[in-house]
């Protein structure tokens, strides 16, 4: 795995978060009537390195394996060798000493993948100092264990006979897991109470939330920005715009980074689509982005196609590189990504954002649908009592 650039350790703990205010819709291994609604998470953090004899780099998770192979149809035997690699993540490390708190970020898999799905670009934001919660959401992610054990599998969605139709299901779908994030912002406000007696009690600067996904994470992403204030700002890795988000302009800022590959499939002479395109997103792309009331961006990556924003590219560069290397690959990603929260959680400004740059051939704005104010998160989070990295202040 490529080096993270932060200058601070990583430190990670799972937990299972049970909504017991909803049911669970999707048939479970309980009755439906008996069932609620679970959300496996893993937590990020920044970290003190711990000494090799107390700790070890954990392993990748091999769930990134399975939903390769579910996704492509490929034997499972070919992704054996993920869960040998070694990651940046020390278990249950301390929480760094540096900052008193520290901002945070959700994040959400694409449908029938996994939490872990993005884990170079996870990695990269916890060493710049963001606490990041990785969310699977049973029956769209691709298999959860749930806390007794059970495995809630992805389940297809139903054959429609129009496009409308499979419109309004998705609606559906990324409402539940719009859901799913303001439950795990709730859990957050209790951990972070002085009495909870958790690791992250205090540390986390509440104030200062964002979230991010890819694909249907990157549509739950821009869902939850327009329903739930509490979330400062988002970043939608070729995600769509299902529900209220495309019928009311965002209020806070927003950036989509879209793929060469994709776009190519607006063109109506393409002989070719890609799978993950649909007739309605130019029209919600369009509404969403003019129509908002804050800063926001949307980018082109050119060489990229849809699987590009995980860490697919890694795992096999023959059968997934495509037109550009895994490392310039996990680069594009950890660069803009960083860029945007860096500017809207923390303050700093980046050459990255609104513009194209030499640095960055690859990334091309598009202007009708980006544009940049003064919008930004400051409140004195660059006069605390730490100094953001050179490099970080150098974007």
């Amino acid at each position: 795995m490529p080096e993270p650039t932060g200058t601070y350790a990583i430190g990670t703990f799972e937990a299972h978060l049970t909504d017991e205010r909803r049911n669970e819709t999707k048939r479970g291994t309980a009755p439906e009537a008996e069932a609620v609604r679970e959300i496996p998470i893993t937590v990020w953090y920044p970290a003190e390195l711990p000494s090799q004899q107390d700790n070890e780099a954990e392993n990748y998770p091999d769930s990134l394996g399975e939903c390769i192979s579910l996704v492509f149809g490929l034997p499972k035997g070919l992704f054996r060798h993920v869960s040998r690699v070694k990651t940046h993540m020390f278990k249950n490390a301390r929480v760094a000493k540096e900052r008193s708190s520290y901002p945070v970020l959700l994040f959400s898999p694409g449908i029938r993948s996994t939490r872990y799905q993005s884990l170079t670009l996870v990695e990269e934001l916890a060493s710049q100092g963001y606490i990041v919660i990785g969310m699977d959401h049973p029956y769209t992610s691709a298999r959860v264990t749930l806390k007794d054990g059970s495995r809630a599998e992805y389940l297809h969605e139903p054959e429609f006979a129009q496009s409308r139709e499979l419109y309004d299901y998705n609606v559906k779908e990324v409402a539940v897991r719009a859901l799913d994030a303001r439950f795990v912002r709730d859990t957050l406000e209790e951990w972070n109470q002085p009495s909870s007696g958790h690791a992250l009690s205090g540390r986390m600067d509440l104030n200062r939330v964002g979230i991010l996904g890819h694909s249907y994470g990157g549509a739950t992403a821009a869902e939850t920005l327009a329903t739930d204030e509490r979330f400062a700002a988002a970043l939608s890795l070729e995600g769509g715009f299902w529900g209220k988000v495309s019928h009311k302009p965002l209020e806070r800022p927003f950036m989509y980074l879209f793929t060469g590959g994709t776009a190519q499939s607006l063109n109506p002479d393409a002989s070719k689509k890609e799978a993950v395109f649909f007739e309605e997103w130019q029209e919600d792309a369009d509404r969403v982005m003019r129509a908002s009331r804050s800063d926001a961006l949307f980018a082109t990556v050119e060489p990229f196609y849809h699987q590009s924003f995980t860490d697919i590219s890694l795992v096999s560069p023959k059968l997934f590189a495509k037109q550009v290397s895994p490392e310039r690959t996990i680069e594009i990603t950890r660069s803009y990504a960083t860029a945007f929260f860096d500017r809207y959680l923390k303050g700093m400004k980046s050459d990255l954002l609104g513009q194209d740059v030499a640095a960055f051939p690859e990334v091309r704005y598009r202007p009708e649908y980006t544009r940049m104010g003064d919008t930004a998160l400051t409140g004195g989070y660059l006069d605390g009592n730490a100094t953001p990295n050179a490099e970080a202040a150098s974007r």
